[in-house]
């Protein structure tokens, strides 16, 4: 069930059988294997002990915080450049290049 709800979140260039349920609990296991039991810790009753699973969750979000992170910068940077190189456009200062960046448009429409 967990791979049929989280299909719709799949990044492109996945293979078709990645949300498979016996790719997500091969994916699973390893995910157990190679992270390390928290140790628990004597204390009063009823303190919260953290579970592997609990890590695994920790380390995962930071991982996609870091990417989205990354993504954000580099959509940052192309913005940037985007609306530089449409400013230089339209004062005139790209007459001689407009048709090279036409082409370099028309390859990222198709």
């Amino acid at each position: 069930s967990v791979s049929r709800a989280i299909k719709p979140f799949a990044e492109p260039g996945r293979p078709p059988d990645w949300f498979s349920q016996k790719h997500c609990a091969s994916q699973y296991s390893e995910l157990l294997e190679t992270t390390e039991t928290p140790k628990r810790k004597r204390g009063e009753k009823g303190e919260v002990v953290e579970t592997v699973e609990d890590v695994i969750v920790r380390k995962l979000t930071a991982e996609r915080v870091e990417e989205l992170k990354k993504i954000i910068k580099e959509t940052q940077e192309k913005y940037r450049q985007l609306k530089k190189d449409a400013e230089l456009i339209q004062a005139g200062h790209m007459d001689n290049r407009l048709e090279e960046l036409c082409n370099e448009i028309m390859m990222w429409v198709i």
